[in-house]
């Protein structure tokens, strides 16, 4: 039981994630490298933050094309667990496994701050009963803004594949608190089927006590407790996770 975060040229949030997932949710994680060809025994994968290929071209366009992805595309398409984090969700956008794509922030500036989110009511593990109605997470992105048409927005609504929005301090989801531009102030989502997630804000850097907040945690946690939609041999009882 395991869980495999890919390693791209130019990842940097990679070992934040591993000691995530591996010291802190007690859960066994070890790096993939992106030329490898199979994911090994994994239970979930994760695409870290990072600027892989140095974003040339733009952000995830290379990385797509790294000999892993293949892999990281059939174990989704059997059902497995795939989480994107910042570059990650860039990734995962550029190779279809989520509908849109991130471009340059509104006002072209990098953003690295800690970021207000509205929890919306997605699945069995993302809502706010759940995760709580907003949480604090950091966000550290130039190419954040989401983007999709009006008919991929209206399908986002419809089948709820929102997970997070942004928000101000008080939960509001308005401009003042989209600090990239975001179509519908966006900050997650996930496919249709619940097994592929992808977000801007890095919960992986808030799961200490001198972090700025531990939320970090709850959605770590609720990506791991996802039930599969298409059941793996091994795979069908719930992760046990530390408390």
């Amino acid at each position: 039981m395991s869980v495999a975060i890919v390693q791209f040229p130019g990842s940097n949030c990679d070992y934040d994630a591993l000691y995530a997932f591996d010291s802190v949710l007690g859960v066994p994680a070890r790096f993939v490298w992106h030329k490898e060809t199979s994911l090994g025994e994994a239970e979930a994968v994760v695409l870290p933050g990072g600027f892989s290929y140095g974003d040339y071209l733009r952000c995830g366009a290379i990385a797509r094309f790294s000999p892993i992805m293949a892999a990281v595309k059939e174990y989704a398409a059997n059902g497995g667990l795939v989480f994107g984090i910042c570059n990650g969700f860039q990734i995962l956008c550029e190779a279809g496994l989520l509908p849109g794509a991130l471009v340059r922030n509104a006002g072209l500036q990098f953003r690295c701050q800690t970021q207000t989110i509205h929890v919306e009511e997605s699945t069995e593990q993302f809502n706010r009963s759940k995760l709580g109605a907003r949480l604090r997470v950091p966000i550290a992105h130039g190419e954040g803004n989401y983007r999709i048409d009006e008919a991929g927005l209206d399908d986002l609504a419809t089948h709820s594949q929102i997970l997070f929005r942004y928000c101000d301090a008080t939960g509001n989801v308005n401009a003042v608190g989209n600090p990239n531009g975001s179509i519908s102030n966006i900050a997650g989502i996930r496919n249709r089927a619940g097994n592929v997630f992808g977000m801007m804000p890095h919960p992986e850097r808030v799961v200490e006590a001198f972090h700025p907040s531990v939320d970090g945690i709850a959605i770590l946690r609720a990506f791991l407790a996802s039930r599969l939609v298409v059941e793996q041999p091994g795979l069908s009882q719930p992760i046990a996770l530390a408390e």
